[in-house]
């Protein structure tokens, strides 16, 4: 089976009679055809002749190497050390530099979770800010740089004292800019999605054999490394943060966007502003690199109003009218996806299997090509899993593999378990399963929820809310009203403050009496939530129900109390 030969900037193109060839055997897998992601072998239909192949990924010189390790540093590896460090994004960055035989100090107000690892893996972290963190050996010994959190104000004791002794001061953004500008980097970005979609992303590519770099907002439980992966190949797979415009900084080889939408209304004022740093962060994209956006955000689709005369966009419904991905916008070829048939890549046939996830037909300019199983459930995944299978597909530097790649892409899609704090199990006792995640968008509300209800169609399902931050439920009261339809029953608790002052005069009870549909109250303790969730169970505990805790604050921590709560109560 012969393809035309297409480079690593082009759409996947495939030739006229290859979908008529093998459209049959992406749908029905006979019992004699063979797959293996470790040779690729395919058997075709028409000839029975096995071929083996190897999707091939480049690999970087040690100049390469050496050049990224030393751009700040000199010829030597130095102290890095990061202000915040406690975080989703500046962990992760903490734990690479670790990896890549830095050394590595900290600093934030209290523990997390993240800093375990950090610990475990040779940091030094240090509670609280003060100069004495960055000065040792009576202050002749000094970090080579300091990084600093998107958190962090500007006039932090440590962020004050490393510039008045000529420390270079790196916010997160620059730093990524410097830290990935070596690479191809892949920036997986949009408001919402992008830490599974990155993770997933990684997850595959290294599966298929790509010794890839990763940096993700979120434990992964397959990357081994916790929120990272370490590797010596010229990819590098990056959740690209918008928040304090983190991703302005850089230079991404492709560029992914899940999709657009208002949020960090402490940022910014309204979607238009969202929509105006996205389209700053297009302009980023390198000459001959690649844009996968999902044509059913209507957000998303609006970025390319200025840059694309071709593409037709229907802002009503969300999606593109037209987009040839043939065509070039300001030197970057475009690619789409979603579950509309307008775009080049998207699903049919979407339906819950056995395993809790989903199942759909893989479509390619409305041809189907292969069937997809995923384990993680929702619509959401879906179209995650959607933005992998285009990105790996321009990612592919030999137009023979383009038929093994889709099939090897498939294999591994069905084996990604997930993201912790998506979706997440935290245990069952009798009746009830406990789940935890980390929603707190009234979008992703929605979506977690209709996850939910898919997967547990006849169960009840009790929902604890913590909104978080003031701004946000000001912001977005209205929507989340809506957005818990799917639910039985809601507990909204008192807001995660997180870094703002209560300016709004919003309240979690404001939500709770504004929910529109499953009955709410407002319980502002997490510790009288555990309580009356504990009490309430127990009363039926052969009853079929669903606790789902959400938000982005410390409500994680109410689902394994109550879970240890209804254990000492039901299992005596």
């Amino acid at each position: 089976m012969e393809f035309s030969a297409i480079s690593p900037s082009n759409s996947l193109h495939f030739p006229t009679n290859f979908l008529g060839k093998i459209m049959t055997h992406f749908m029905v897998r006979p019992r004699n055809a063979t797959f293996s992601c470790r040779t690729l072998q395919i058997q075709t239909l028409a000839s029975n002749l096995e071929e083996s192949s190897r999707v091939s990924f480049s690999t970087r010189s040690r100049a390469d190497i050496k050049n990224e390790e030393s751009f700040v540093l000199g010829n030597r590896k130095g102290w890095i050390h990061f202000v915040g460090i406690g975080g989703s994004g500046l962990s992760a960055l903490a734990m690479l530099a670790l990896k890549q035989g830095f050394e590595v100090s900290g600093s934030d107000i209290v523990w997390s979770s993240f800093l375990d690892g950090l610990k475990e893996t040779g940091a030094q972290l240090h509670l609280g800010h003060s100069e004495s963190n960055i000065q040792r050996n009576n202050g002749s010994s000094l970090p080579d740089a300091i990084v600093v959190s998107s958190a962090i104000p500007q006039d932090n004791l440590e962020i004050l004292h490393a510039k008045s002794v000529g420390i270079p001061v790196y916010k997160r953004g620059n730093w990524l800019g410097k830290l990935t500008e070596h690479y191809n980097l892949i920036a997986v970005s949009g408001t919402h999605g992008k830490s599974t979609t990155a993770s997933m992303l990684a997850y595959v590519l290294k599966s298929m054999g790509d010794d890839l770099t990763a940096v993700v907002g979120a434990q992964v439980p397959q990357f081994g490394g916790g929120n990272i992966m370490s590797g010596s190949g010229r990819n590098f797979v990056l959740e690209a943060d918008e928040y304090d415009c983190c991703f302005l900084g850089l230079l991404p080889y492709i560029a992914v966007v899940t999709n657009v939408d208002w949020e960090h209304v402490d940022i910014f004022p309204d979607e238009e502003a969202v929509k105006a740093i996205f389209r700053r962060f297009l302009k980023q994209i390198r000459v001959g690199g690649h844009l996968i956006l999902c044509g059913d955000s209507a957000g998303a689709c609006s970025l390319l109003d200025d840059t694309e005369e071709s593409t037709v966009a229907d802002h009503s419904s969300g999606k593109l009218s037209t987009l040839n991905s043939d065509k070039c916008s300001d030197g970057y070829r475009i690619t789409t996806f979603g579950i509309s048939r307008t775009n080049e890549w998207h699903a049919l046939s979407i339906r819950p299997n056995s395993q809790g996830g989903s199942d759909f037909v893989l479509c390619h300019r409305g041809y189907p090509v292969a069937n997809i199983t995923l384990q993680i459930p929702g619509v959401h995944n879906v179209l995650n899993s959607l933005a992998v299978i285009a990105t790996v597909m321009a990612l592919v530097s030999d137009g023979r593999q383009s038929y093994e790649s889709i099939n090897c892409v498939k294999i591994h899609l069905n084996n990604f378990v997930g993201v912790s704090r998506r979706f997440e199990l935290i245990g069952t006792v009798c009746g009830c399963l406990i789940y935890d995640d980390y929603a707190h968008h009234p979008t992703e509300v929605r979506a977690v929820l209709q996850a939910a209800r898919q997967r547990f169609p006849l169960k009840a399902l009790l929902v604890v809310f913590q909104p978080h931050t003031y701004s946000r439920l000001a912001a977005l009261k209205s929507d989340f009203a809506t957005a818990f339809s799917d639910a039985d029953q809601v507990l909204v608790t008192e807001i995660y403050a997180a870094r703002e002052t209560n300016v709004w005069n919003v309240s979690g009870k404001d939500l709770a009496t504004s929910i529109i549909g499953p009955p709410s109250e407002y319980i502002p303790s997490l510790g009288d939530v555990v309580d009356k969730l504990a009490h309430q169970i127990s009363l039926e505990p052969d009853r079929e129900t669903v606790v789902f805790t959400l938000g982005a604050g410390d409500i994680t921590t109410v689902g394994p109390k109550l879970l240890h709560e209804l254990q000492g109560r039901l299992q005596k």
